[in-house]
């Protein structure tokens, strides 16, 4: 039998996920060489801190600080950007792709915003882009929209694709703590980063459900048109009241279709209790898919970390290295050819929940049904919380039929502007599921 020579992989960045890859890939050769049908071999590693070789008994020799020595030479087959970020890294994918070399990325912002293009670039160069990991951490997930449910017209997907929003959520509602109390909490674990605005702001999840509607609904997705707000405005009193109406609060990702076009946006939402994403808690994700031939699908497992991502980059390498190895052209076939059909954000229509403080006196409900009803919102419940009667306030939530949400925006500010309204402390979302 003739000995298959190696498959050369260069990476570019070994910090928390790039470690990880680096310890697979050199503590399991034996089995990956087995399931690529060649030895995978980490010949060149590019990052600025040459130091981390010995923390990670990698061969010093093999560390560069020159992303052009990855990208130039003729012995890389494969090369892993684990940069993270937009920039450089959509330029190092885009060089590496341009000069025939396959790329295995974990990188939602690039091909969130760059996808089509990326993915266009590597077919006519006859060059694979696997990007797994950027979605769902180690869940199987880009694969099968890619692959196993392309017979399928997708109606719907509801996503918890942000594990550090969802543990806090799953806390709030659990342990009756208010946001910030949570947040530290997940911070002290190291599920939420010192800095974590892109999560609990929604935008990681926004880059994720840009990639799930391109793949999910064949379009080229314009990033700028994906509507995404945060959780930082959730109070543990939304979670008790949501309970009392028989509902539960996630972050979901949404991508549906509504008519022609497709709706795609991020925010919290109240979804009801007995629903299967209501019941995933902690760090984890999961993302419903509806289809019109496979039904309702759910994949479900834990989203982020080393070992979980580097399962989804390892597979990615794996499967390139098997293309090389029996001649199967790498080049994807999958690039969105559809322009870009987002639904606005001001169009939508869903059901809503409102929180508001106003004053306890007579009247002050026929006012409010008086606005909501100007703009055709019809109320379906409402129930007074609590009491202040030093203030003579009161605490009110009122939940609604289905309603445009250009309508309920323009209620708002009306309702601001009645003197019985103190403040209106919170809307969500309610879907349907």
């Amino acid at each position: 039998m003739v000995k298959k020579r190696a498959i050369n992989i260069a990476l570019l960045g070994i910090g928390t996920i790039g470690s990880g890859v680096a310890r697979v890939l050199t503590s399991k050769k034996k089995t990956l060489a087995r399931q690529a049908g060649s030895p995978l071999a980490l010949t060149m590693v590019v990052d600025k801190d040459m130091a981390r070789h010995g923390t990670l008994g990698l061969d010093p020799e093999i560390f560069v600080t020159s992303y052009k020595k990855a990208i130039d030479s003729d012995d890389i087959d494969i090369v892993i950007e684990l940069i993270g970020g937009e920039y450089p890294a959509y330029d190092y994918i885009k060089e590496a792709l341009s000069k025939g070399k396959h790329v295995v990325t974990a990188n939602k912002e690039v091909m969130a915003k760059h996808g089509t293009e990326l993915l266009s670039i590597a077919q006519q160069h006859h060059a694979g882009l696997r990007f797994e990991a950027s979605v769902g951490g180690g869940i199987p997930l880009i694969s099968p929209f890619q692959r196993d449910l392309v017979a399928n017209d997708i109606q719907a997907i509801y996503a918890i694709v942000n594990g550090t929003t969802n543990y806090i959520l799953s806390k709030m509602a659990h342990d009756k703590i208010d946001f910030g109390v949570a947040l530290k909490q997940a911070q002290k674990l190291g599920y939420a980063e010192a800095n974590p605005a892109n999560d609990i702001g929604g935008l990681d999840a926004a880059y994720k459900l840009a990639i799930l509607t391109s793949l999910g609904f064949d379009m080229d997705v314009n990033f700028d048109e994906i509507y995404f707000e945060g959780i930082a405005k959730l109070k543990s009193r939304d979670f008790r009241y949501a309970a009392e109406f028989g509902y539960a609060i996630k972050l979901l990702a949404i991508a549906k279709r509504s008519n022609s076009l497709v709706e795609a946006r991020v925010h919290p939402v109240l979804i009801p209790a007995e629903s299967l994403l209501a019941k995933v808690d902690g760090v984890y994700n999961a993302i419903y898919v509806s289809g019109d031939l496979v039904g309702n699908v759910l994949f479900y497992g834990q989203g982020a970390g080393p070992s979980a991502t580097s399962s989804a980059v390892i597979a990615d390498v794996i499967n390139i290295a098997q293309n090389i190895n029996t001649r199967r052209d790498n080049a994807p076939r999958f690039v969105p050819e559809k322009t870009s059909g987002i639904k606005p954000m001001a169009d939508i229509e869903t059901r809503y929940y409102f929180r508001m403080s106003v004053l306890d006196q007579a009247g002050v409900l026929a006012q409010i049904s008086s606005i909501m009803g100007s703009q055709s919102i019809s109320i379906s419940s409402v129930m007074q919380q609590e009491s202040d009667p030093s203030n003579r306030t009161a605490e009110i939530v009122i939940m609604t039929h289905k309603a445009r949400e250009s309508a309920v925006q323009k209620a708002m500010k009306m309702l601001n502007k009645l003197k019985v309204v103190k403040e209106i402390s919170n809307f969500i979302r309610i879907e349907a599921i």
